[in-house]
């Protein structure tokens, strides 16, 4: 009778231990929101991010909207789950976006192609995402 308690532990245990590396392996391989290329983060799509000055980090808010948003597009996260330096902030609009050490980020509609930075330093409160 005792071993048979030893083992139904032991299994459960094991079942437990089974579950929880699936979900680290999960989230081990879903892919970070961004990507490093050369001393900037880039988008899925390889264009430049940027923060905004403005946006105080870990806030979970985003200051730019409307109009800010139109012209510097948010990360959008929908459906991301945060990990280690990426976390989710809450727009006005309800949906969430990327933020990388606690700073959301943005693209710019001026850049035009991957490795454009024209973003960087506009109104002296852009700046680019830096890993």
């Amino acid at each position: 009778m005792a071993r048979r308690l030893m083992l139904a532990a032991a299994t459960a245990a094991l079942l437990a231990g089974c579950g929880t590396m699936e979900s680290m392996v999960d989230r081990m391989s879903t892919p970070a929101p961004a990507k490093v290329s050369g001393d900037a983060l880039v988008g899925a799509n390889g264009m430049t991010l940027y923060t905004f000055d403005r946006d105080q980090a870990g806030s979970g808010r985003s200051v730019c909207n409307g109009q800010c948003a139109t012209n510097w597009p948010p990360l959008f996260a929908d459906g991301g789950t945060p990990r280690g330096d990426w976390t989710l902030v809450q727009r006005d609009d309800g949906r969430t976006q990327w933020a990388h050490k606690g700073k959301p980020l943005y693209y710019w509609t001026k850049d035009q192609k991957p490795g454009d930075r024209t973003g960087d330093g506009v109104n002296g409160v852009w700046r680019v995402a830096r890993p």
